[in-house]
């Protein structure tokens, strides 16, 4: 099983919309897996069943039990990210600003403080209009550790494709360069670059190459709207040149595109054209991973 991870610099540079596109004709071939839990929406172009569900805990939280909490004040103190503080005579947890550390809990002289772990999302294994299962999640509002989020949404995903002997896991990656990437990229066969010819983009793109270069993982880049500006496609297939970045495709501005996405499709689906140019690139991916052996 290969594993391709589409990720980009920023985001609204069309990454989802690419991926899903690429998981349109692949089909059957891949496992589509979305990693971009902060911010998921692969799920309203593939139109998944949310089948199987499960609770996701990660990380933990201070709460105090008022009956058992004495108000010394203690916790207060040492709580170094403020956390704690005086509502109505009672002390109390502020949940977004808690770090989960413990030292609250540890310095409590009647045991008034427990650290519950916390249910910070769900995750998901679905079926999907396309015919191609989806392994997917939600992350809570304001909760954290999305990087073993993305671990567990992988792991499913790798599990499903070996079980259903799929040969390729087809990853929607999160944009930038944080922990939610290094966790996505974990693992990969092959990077697609998802970029745009703007000063920010060639920017971006090359902050998220220096990323993967640790890695030591091969890339393959397309550039979305490469017509808008011409010049910024020519330095960004400079860099591309310079550091052996596979050249997969060019996608010129069309509002078909976007026409499309808001209507709940893939470009793939509505024009011969797109169908072909992502065959196309698939193809592209498919012969360079194979290669790679």
């Amino acid at each position: 099983m290969k594993e391709i991870v589409i990720i980009s610099g920023k985001g609204g540079t069309g990454k989802t919309s690419i991926t899903a596109s690429l998981a349109k004709v692949a089909n059957t071939e891949a496992v589509a897996a979305d990693c971009d839990v902060d911010a998921a929406d692969m799920h309203l172009l593939l139109q998944p069943d949310f089948a199987y569900s499960e609770d996701f805990y990660s990380g933990v939280i201070a709460q105090i039990d008022q009956e058992k909490c004495i108000k010394c004040g203690k916790c207060k103190d040492v709580c170094r990210f403020k956390a704690i503080s005086i509502i109505n005579k009672q002390y109390v947890v502020a949940p977004l600003d808690c770090e989960g550390c413990g030292y609250c809990a540890q310095i409590c002289p009647r045991d008034a403080i427990s650290t519950p772990h916390q249910n910070v999302g769900n995750w998901y294994i679905s079926s999907t209009r396309l015919d191609m299962p989806l392994v997917h999640a939600r992350l809570g509002i304001g909760a954290e550790n999305s990087g073993k989020l993305v671990a567990k949404v992988k792991n499913e995903a790798k599990a499903l494709a070996k079980e259903k002997n799929i040969p390729f896991l087809l990853v929607d990656g999160s944009p930038g360069i944080g922990c939610p990437v290094i966790s996505s990229l974990s693992g990969a066969d092959f990077v697609v670059f998802v970029t745009e010819p703007t000063v920010s983009g060639l920017h971006d793109l090359q902050r998220v190459y220096e990323l993967i270069a640790q890695f030591k993982l091969p890339a393959g880049c397309i550039i979305n709207k490469a017509d808008l500006n011409i010049e910024k496609t020519k330095l960004i297939k400079q860099f591309m040149q310079q550091y052996q970045i596979y050249e997969l495709d060019d996608i010129n501005y069309d509002e078909k595109f976007s026409e499309a996405v808001t209507n709940g499709y893939t470009a793939a689906e509505i024009d011969k054209e797109y169908e072909e140019k992502f065959k196309n690139i698939w193809k592209k991916i498919k012969k360079i991973v194979l290669e790679k052996k």
